[in-house]
């Protein structure tokens, strides 16, 4: 494959050498790279554990690195431009990434085989040298004994189903022992409603309806179609290793304290709920909690959590956008135009290039793939720093057949695609700049990729470097994404749901009770402790609702867009009266006109305020707190008390007709 190796020196810096065989007759070159202490990025990923045991050996086992240059780059029927490309992965691969946490599953053994007949009383056996295992047939028909009592054979249907790995729980319904006396068909006694079963783990050959959701990503559960042996096999093959002490990422850090899901029992957000695939989310009061064992690391809570509570932790956004910079950075330094970022996983993306590679026309020239976890993870802010780094389009990758519901990954592309539209950065003949690419097939990748939209890249693109928390790399992105723009507008409509946005607040309803402030998770609004006053800060809205829904006085609703001016300017004041001075000490409190309103609505009009105990009453209300104590104490009163043996006269119930 050609090898332009000047643009690749422009990008990437450092010492550059070549070779023709580093992994056979000059190896000792590799060799003594590793040996000088020095950071090294290999561009050979077929010879990788050959180079990893030599720095094994050398102890340069964490410095390092790997990039496929042949399949993504070189194999190409525009390899002969494909320099910028080669720079920009050999950069990018040369990016740390922090090391994820685990958590950790414990397994004993103890197994639950559920089935309906023979085959499931079959595998019991065969598990049972391995596995203490009990068999449960749901609903069992003519099933002939086991020969020994060798593994426990129950009757009973699962209800309800709970767990993970080492932790399950499962309710059971119509529960029967066997009879000893069963003849030709198994018999049992009087059963029973509401067991409960706890096992490690649960292999389900009932041929039924799954006992979880998403149950392929279900640590622990293992299905099969009973009438596949082949399928059965591999089950029992897996199931007997399922003892001991095993790890998995963390693939979510979540923070309780950013989460938006309720305040005093009102329900805002729930964007993480409505995507998780797998049940691991769940209501846990005011914020929601996340299940590390049960979930299963597609990202979707992440990529739609619009306050950072749940934030993707492999790798964590920051270090991703990271890459990302480095990666287009090095594409434009290297002498690249218009790139096309292609997000992929490696499961399932990685392959397909693969094989384009190698029986195809390999990925054009100015496609960068560009490799995640799980291409459900990626959020707003990463589309939207792509565009302000200099690229043309954002593809994602995807399965004909996705494991993951990938709902959440395209309302954010269609979301996206619109907002580069109004920015300039969508193409002059129309199409779409961000989009899906679902398919299983090579060829049809390859001619996806050729005839895509691409779209007008940033003039001057962006090189800010992302750091902290998401919801401040997404501030971040969305600004520069804006100053980077063709054509840049102050103002972008987005559909409902959208996690950006205002609000249409009434003025005259607002009473300045402050309710809204005390909801609001992100501080979007806010008070002021010197006078009555409310403002809001459109870049930390997160459309959640909380507001509006807590409003007594229904003054706010929501307004999805993003506002580029309002996420650059201060706060806003929404709303600011004059404060209402004590008349007893001048110190002020609560407002004016709320003062006012109430002195005006209770003088003369109820009889606790009327005459001059009722004047009395009325300057108790024009105080503050400290003095309003010392007045009723003084005037020798109790605001509170009603004149229970007080004669009604006819001006009361004048009084009270006219309300």
């Amino acid at each position: 494959m050609p090898l332009d190796t000047a643009a690749i020196g422009r990008a990437c810096g450092g010492r550059l050498e070549t070779g023709d065989q580093l992994c056979g007759r000059e190896l000792e070159r590799v060799r003594a790279a590793l040996a000088s202490g020095a950071p090294v990025t290999v561009s050979c990923t077929l010879k990788a554990p050959l180079f990893r045991e030599v720095a094994e050996e050398l102890g340069a086992e964490d410095r390092v690195v790997f990039a496929n240059l042949r399949e993504n780059a070189g194999w190409s029927a525009q390899g002969d431009r494909a320099g910028p490309k080669m720079a920009a992965l050999l950069a990018a691969a040369a990016e740390p990434m922090p090391a994820p946490a685990n958590v950790t599953f414990e397994s004993r053994g103890v197994a639950l085989v559920y089935g309906r007949d023979e085959v499931a009383i079959e595998a019991g056996l065969r598990l049972a040298d391995h596995l203490d295992v009990t068999v449960l047939l749901s609903r069992p028909g003519d099933v002939a004994p086991p020969r020994s009592g060798e593994i426990p054979v129950l009757k009973g249907t699962v209800r309800a189903a709970t767990g993970h790995l080492g932790a399950f729980s499962l309710r059971v319904d119509d529960t029967a022992l066997p009879l000893p006396s069963s003849r030709r068909r198994l018999e049992f006694g009087p059963s029973r409603d509401g067991a409960t079963s706890t096992c490690d783990s649960v292999i389900d050959l009932t041929g039924g309806p799954p006992l979880f959701p998403a149950d392929g990503l279900r640590s622990g559960y293992l299905r099969a179609d009973p009438r596949d042996p082949a399928a059965v096999e591999r089950v029992l093959f897996e199931a007997s290793h399922l003892v001991g002490t095993f790890d998995k990422t963390r693939f979510v850090d979540f923070h309780a304290d950013l989460c938006a899901h309720s305040r005093s029992r009102v329900t805002g957000c729930t964007r993480c709920l409505d995507v998780c695939p797998t049940g691991a989310i769940q209501p846990a009061g005011d914020h929601v909690a996340i299940d590390p064992h049960i979930c299963a690391g597609c990202g979707s809570c992440a990529a739609v959590c619009p306050t950072g509570a749940a934030a993707y932790a492999l790798p964590p956004a920051d270090a991703l956008m990271r890459r990302l910079r480095t990666l287009l950075t090095a594409f434009h330094k290297a002498g690249g135009t218009a790139p096309v970022l292609l997000v992929h996983d490696e499961a399932h993306g990685a392959p397909l290039i693969d094989a384009l590679a190698r029986f195809g026309d390999g990925l054009p020239a100015d496609v960068l793939p560009f490799p995640v976890n799980e291409v459900t993870q990626v959020g707003p802010e990463t589309i939207a720093a792509a565009f302000a780094y200099g690229a043309s389009a954002v593809r994602f990758l995807v399965r004909d057949k996705p494991h993951h519901d990938i709902a959440a990954l395209v309302r954010n592309a269609s979301r996206f695609d619109a907002v580069a539209e109004a920015l300039g950065y969508g193409p002059e003949a129309g199409g779409r700049v961000v989009s899906l690419i679902e398919t299983d097939d090579p060829d049809a990748l390859g001619d996806a990729l050729a005839l895509g939209a691409r779209g007008t890249p940033a003039p001057v693109p962006s090189r800010f470097m992302p750091d902290g928390d998401v919801r401040s790399v997404l501030r971040f992105a969305v600004s520069e994404l804006h100053h980077a723009a063709p054509r840049p507008v102050d103002r972008v409509p987005l559909d409902a749901g959208a996690p950006f946005g205002g609000l249409a607040f009434k003025t005259d309803a607002c009473t300045l009770c402050h309710a809204c402030v005390g909801a609001c998770p992100t501080g979007a609004l806010a008070d002021d402790p010197d006078r009555p006053r409310l403002t809001f800060a459109e870049s930390a809205c997160v459309q959640c609702g909380l507001c509006a829904a807590t409003c007594p006085e229904d003054a706010i609703g929501l307004v999805p867009q993003l506002d580029f001016a309002a996420w650059a300017a201060p706060r806003r004041v929404l709303k600011e009266e004059e404060p209402f001075d004590c008349i007893a000490c001048g110190k002020a409190f609560g407002t004016r006109s709320t003062i006012e309103r109430v002195v005006g609505r209770l003088r003369d009009r109820h009889w606790m305020f009327a005459g001059q105990a009722g004047e009395e009453r009325i300057k108790a209300l024009m105080m503050c707190d400290t003095c309003r104590v010392s007045h009723v104490l003084t005037a020798g009163f109790d605001p509170h008390a009603a004149e229970e043996n007080r004669p009604r006269t006819s001006e009361d119930y004048i009084r009270a007709r006219q309300g």
